[in-house]
C-alpha cells in the first residue's frame, strides 16, 4: 500500500512540506506503507505552462501518475491571498475528473492567521468532491505557532499539532479500511 503526499507550496524551507511528511510518516508507521512526499515547486515553471497532459514533461507525467496511483492521498497548501495555492490547482486542472473517484484524501493547510482556515472547507474540500474523492472529515490547518524545528533546523509539526495529525489519520485509516 502506498501514501503519497503533495505539498502545494512554492519556497522552500516549506511548513507545508513539514506538515505533508509528518502526516505520511504517521500513515507509514502505523501500516507500515510506503510513503512519498512531492514539492510543487519541484515541477518547476515549466507545470505552470503545461496545457495539457500530453504536452506534459516525463517528470510532471511521473508525478501525475504517483497520486492516481496511490492508495491514499494527501494534499496540502500554503494559503495565498486566502486561498490554496495557483500551482496545485493547475495541477489538478489537468486530471481526469474520474481519476480520484473514491479516493481517500487528506486535506491540510498552512497559514499565518487561523481565519484562514476555513480555506479547507470552502475551497479545498469541493475541489476533490468534484473529483469523487472522499475527503478525510478533520482538516489540518497549522499556523507558525503550531511548528517547532527538528534537530535538522526543518519546521515540523509541534506536540499539539502532532496529536492533531493522529486523530486526523485515524479518520483516514478508518475510511480507508471501510
Amino acid at each position: 500500500m502506498r501514501v503519497v503526499g503533495l505539498s502545494g507550496n512554492i519556497t522552500r524551507p516549506s511548513r507545508t512540506r513539514g506538515l505533508v511528511e509528518a502526516i505520511c510518516a504517521e500513515i507509514a508507521r502505523r501500516e507500515g506503507w510506503s510513503a512519498e512526499a512531492f514539492d510543487l515547486l519541484d515541477a518547476g515553471p515549466q507545470l505552470g505552462a503545461t496545457v495539457s497532459r500530453e504536452a506534459a514533461s516525463e517528470a510532471h507525467a511521473r508525478l501525475w501518475e504517483a497520486v492516481e496511483a496511490c492508495d491514499l492521498l494527501v494534499v496540502a497548501s500554503p494559503v495565498y491571498k486566502a486561498s490554496y495555492s495557483g500551482l496545485l490547482k493547475h495541477f489538478f486542472d489537468l486530471f481526469d475528473m474520474k481519476a480520484l473517484a473514491g479516493r481517500t484524501v487528506l486535506l491540510g493547510a498552512t497559514g499565518k492567521a487561523p481565519q484562514h482556515a476555513l480555506v479547507i472547507e470552502h475551497q479545498m474540500r469541493p475541489l476533490f468532491g468534484f473529483f469523487g474523492a472522499w475527503s478525510v472529515p478533520q482538516g489540518l490547518f497549522l499556523v507558525d505557532a503550531d511548528f517547532e524545528a527538528d534537530a535538522q533546523g526543518r519546521s515540523v509539526p509541534g506536540g499539539p499539532a502532532r496529536a492533531r495529525i493522529a486523530a486526523a489519520v485515524d479518520q483516514a485509516l478508518e475510511r480507508f479500511r471501510a
